[in-house]
């Protein structure tokens, strides 16, 4: 297992500065990235150690405070764990500041996460790979559609309005996309509905993008975060397969 060194750094933005959590092989050597967009419930401890765990595979990963402009992480008052009772009174709060986030500033902001990967000594040199988790799935897609040139791999886990009707929604990029996809849906997600999961798949496959997606039986919304509720050990386990069988083709 490789020794990995973890802190916080301070990301500039057209807007402010993004605090996020870099985690990366402590041996003094430039590693490929790996931008991993968060949930909507923020940078914390469990989205650091999933950070941990790509590092001790050979990546620098970055973490961003998505919702910088609210404060930095974490932006909410979260319990040790999340579990359904204490869901209302959270998405109170989160859902107003998810949706001033729009794509125009989500992308702004994602400008300013891969120029600063690129300058970074701890990263080697080439495009990055993305993993993203709920709404971090859609910022991945998004990104991968935003800055192709930038972006060899991207990957989304449970993710929620990926193709949605709206002219805005992420899977309208495709066409634009070089990476390699990867989607690892939940099983029965109110937020990614069938038809959105077709839609998805038939824009992907249409713009010819390199591309696999499945579903995961018996995983809910969340299902990777084991400080929720919603954590679901056997589709978390079959994630972390995916994801970093992309990123050993990819690097």
């Amino acid at each position: 297992m490789t020794a990995v060194q973890g802190t916080t750094v301070d990301i500039p933005t057209e807007d402010g500065t993004a605090d996020a959590y870099l985690s990366h092989p402590g041996d003094g050597t430039p590693h490929p990235a790996v931008l991993l967009y968060m949930d909507a419930f923020g940078v914390r401890p469990r989205l650091n150690a999933m950070a941990d765990r790509l590092a001790e595979a050979g990546y620098t990963v970055l973490v961003p405070n998505v919702f910088y402009r609210h404060g930095r992480a974490p932006v909410f008052e979260l319990p040790e764990f999340i579990d359904d009772a204490s869901r209302p009174a959270l998405f109170e709060q989160i859902v107003p500041v998810m949706q001033a986030l729009t794509p125009e500033r989500a992308m702004q902001d994602a400008d300013a996460y891969l120029r600063w990967l690129a300058d970074s000594p701890v990263v080697a040199d080439g495009p990055v790979a993305i993993t993203g988790y709920c709404m971090g799935a859609g910022l991945a897609l998004r990104t991968a559609g935003t800055y192709p040139e930038r972006v060899a791999a991207a990957a989304g886990f449970h993710g929620g309005r990926l193709a949605t009707d709206g002219p805005d929604s992420p899977h309208l990029l495709a066409e634009h996309i070089t990476a390699e996809l990867y989607f690892g849906h939940a099983d029965e997600d109110p937020s990614l509905p069938a038809e959105q999961i077709k839609r998805l798949e038939d824009a992907l496959t249409t713009a010819g993008v390199r591309h696999h997606c499945e579903v995961y039986p018996g995983a809910h919304h969340g299902y990777t975060q084991s400080d929720t509720s919603a954590y679901h050990r056997e589709g978390d386990e079959r994630h972390w397969a995916a994801l970093l069988d992309l990123l050993d083709r990819t690097f």
